[in-house]
């Protein structure tokens, strides 16, 4: 379960609107999908403290589908049905960390601080 209060607009850059609410569910159905999970993403929506907010409420299933999303900027009630079986694909096959992790690759990784250029 996510909860959010986004800005509708990046004050930060021209980041055009149809992209900010893309992004927004994008890096969610990334980690559904990655973690073989639902997410429940509630957001605030509406004017507050004088700025728009994004909303986009939604759910989305294991597999990175969205199978709920809030379709106004008005406050609203989203329903979706969510069977846990479904998360139980990924933890057991592609996202099986337990049987695909590997740990002695990621020793240089974890065993220096900073950049070290390549010898040569």
């Amino acid at each position: 379960m996510i909860g959010y209060n986004t800005a509708a607009v990046n004050y930060h850059g021209s980041e055009p609107s149809h992209l900010r609410m893309f992004h927004h569910h994008l890096s969610m159905q990334a980690g559904a999908y990655e973690n073989s999970m639902y997410i429940v993403a509630t957001g605030k929506c509406g004017i507050e403290n004088g700025v728009g907010l994004i909303g986009g409420s939604c759910v989305i299933a294991p597999s990175g589908e969205i199978v709920a999303l809030a379709q106004t900027e008005d406050d609203e009630v989203i329903v979706a049905t969510c069977d846990l079986d479904h998360c139980a694909f990924g933890k057991k096959t592609m996202f099986n960390f337990m049987a695909h992790r590997r740990p002695e690759h990621y020793r240089r990784i974890v065993g220096q601080k900073g950049v070290q250029e390549p010898p040569g």
